[in-house]
């Protein structure tokens, strides 16, 4: 497993994390005990960040995480969570309710990084005068240590990082194979404001494992097929699944990626990654074809 320094915050961190939706059945049926064993040997393979949101399963995914993390495992693990759903308003009162719960079904007293959550779905001064100050509240009670913002929604994600007002920063679908657009702006900036950096769905919400969830339309699935086409240089075996190894070693590889989250709900798909966090990433001559094809290409 590989580890670096999450920007200014100081934590170390794996560079492989472990993602919460798929963990509460936003991307399939789960088996309840199965869910466990994979948040417990993810931490005996090294991963020490898990990432979750009261969104995923509607606080399912927080409550699974929290019963596993009981018994001594909350104190090696990076705890992140997210504020609020998309279907909220993020006012003061809401975003201090939100982290309230949070705490409650996770059964911890505090929060490594606390991230609003998809601030594209809300107005901007209401993040402003509202959302922020109640996660600085939080952070003055001792309940979150650092603050993160959430979208997929680059120039409005640059536009938070701006403010000064976070430790972190995630987006989702912005590195990947078919879709880098977050290496010419915001990595960089990133770098310079050293914050810490998550990237969530390198797999394109599924579509990189030829398996693309459910709640994709079609349009989007038959996009994504045209520019996979073109990648069979990249595959490791013939059939599904043949671009999950270069789709996270693209991620791993990236040193302004502090950690890249791995959604997974089985032992075997877990231990598949985790093997992949070895430091290699792809060779260089293929890389730059990567990014030569799909320059300027989005997918969501």
């Amino acid at each position: 497993m590989e580890y670096t320094t999450f920007g200014k915050t100081g934590l170390t961190v794996s560079k492989m994390g472990l993602g919460g939706a798929p963990l509460a059945g936003d991307f399939g049926k789960t088996d309840e005990n199965e869910v466990q064993r994979v948040i417990h040997e993810a931490i005996d393979l090294g991963v020490n960040f898990i990432d979750t949101a009261p969104l995923y399963g509607r606080g399912e995914s927080e409550r699974r995480i929290g019963r596993a993390l009981a018994g001594g495992r909350r104190e090696r693990v990076v705890l992140a969570s997210k504020a609020a759903r998309s279907d909220m308003r993020y006012d003061y009162k809401t975003i201090i309710q939100s982290v309230e719960d949070s705490l409650a079904r996770l059964r911890t007293d505090r929060l490594d990084l606390v991230q609003l959550h998809d601030v594209d779905t809300q107005p901007y001064e209401l993040i402003i005068e509202e959302a922020i100050p109640a996660l600085r509240k939080l952070r003055e009670d001792g309940k979150v240590r650092f603050l993160g913002v959430s979208t997929k929604v680059l120039d409005l994600l640059m536009r938070f990082m701006r403010t000064e007002a976070f430790d972190a920063v995630q987006f989702y679908a912005r590195y990947m194979l078919l879709d880098h657009s977050a290496k010419d702006a915001l990595l960089p900036l990133a770098r310079e404001m050293n914050l810490g950096v998550i990237n969530g769905s390198v797999l394109g919400m599924g579509i990189l494992a030829e398996t693309p969830a459910s709640f994709l339309g079609e349009e989007t699935v038959r996009r994504a097929a045209e520019g996979i086409a073109k990648l069979d240089f990249l595959r490791t075996k013939d059939g599904p699944g043949g671009l999950i190894e270069p789709a996270m070693r693209f991620s791993f590889a990236n040193p302004d990626i502090h950690v890249t989250l791995s959604g997974v709900a089985t032992l075997d798909a877990l231990r598949m990654n985790a093997a992949l966090c070895d430091g290699r990433g792809l060779e260089a001559e293929r890389q730059a074809k990567v990014f030569e094809l799909f320059q300027g290409n989005t997918v969501f």
